[in-house]
């Protein structure tokens, strides 16, 4: 039987922390940053933390 292939785009986006959590960019940090103010954009800047439901289904993903 085949090896089950990860999902690409998952590993990508994605990057477990040494607790197990899945860390990632936050949107909106690509364009129009002239409006967006100084505060805001480093906060955009840093990774956050997926949500307990969606790492369940990420993991599934992910595999290996």
């Amino acid at each position: 039987m085949a090896k089950i292939k990860s999902s690409s785009s998952i590993k990508k986006r994605f990057k477990v922390s040494a607790s197990g959590l899945l860390m990632h960019y936050q949107a909106g940090r690509n364009h129009l940053l002239e409006k967006k103010t100084q505060k805001r954009k480093k906060r955009l800047a840093k990774t956050i933390s997926t949500t307990r439901t969606v790492i369940k289904v990420l993991k599934q993903k992910l595999n290996y």
